[in-house]
């Protein structure tokens, strides 16, 4: 198990882009982080609303949780695609956001792991009003199986990017996902 004990996009790039954005956008910090604790203070400063760390990171998630939220963000808890869904159960109720990687965390341009839907089915179903997140080969091709499964937020870099028109493709998968979500809605 290893995470970087440095950032790429750190608070002071947080800082610059709520004093240019103001107070509208959503940030969500995904923190690939060996030490999640110590970034805690300076994303809340810098304007953050989601901390989201890796479980298998902290020793003491209850904790690093607590703190977050006295900093006044949300709390995102994300996995490794390694890492059983089980072992994020018992935060659940404490969270606002399960993070199910849908690759390997380190690098974008990677395939899709379809493996990981049953995670995201499982989580849904036992936790109906949690936001659950993918990160990871997540695109035009793969974004029914996601939202079917369940998530309601999703991460895509390579797909939007790449794309000769990328507000289609966010448009494409946030229609996706709400249809998915209205459908379960009705299916309860």
């Amino acid at each position: 198990m290893h995470f970087v004990p440095n950032i790429t996009f750190g608070h002071p790039v947080v800082e610059s882009l709520r004093k240019q954005l103001g107070q509208d956008p959503f940030f969500d910090m995904h923190m690939m982080v060996s030490r999640p604790e110590q970034w805690v203070k300076p994303m809340a400063v810098a304007g953050a609303n989601q901390y989201t760390f890796h479980l298998e990171a902290t020793e003491n998630p209850g904790a690093l949780i607590k703190d977050i939220r006295e900093n006044g963000m949300k709390v995102g808890l994300a996995i490794k695609p390694g890492t059983t869904v089980e072992y994020l159960a018992p935060w659940a109720n404490q969270i606002d956001m399960a993070l199910v990687m849908t690759v390997e965390p380190g690098f974008g341009g990677q395939k899709f792991m379809e493996d990981m839907m049953p995670k995201v089915h499982w989580l849904r179903t036992q936790f109906p009003s949690l936001d659950i997140e993918v990160d990871g080969g997540v695109g035009p091709d793969t974004i029914h199986r996601c939202a079917e499964a369940g998530a309601n937020m999703i991460v895509s870099g390579s797909a939007i990017m790449k794309s000769e028109d990328p507000r289609s493709v966010i448009n494409m998968l946030r229609n996706v996902c709400s249809e998915a979500a209205q459908k379960r809605s009705l299916d309860r």
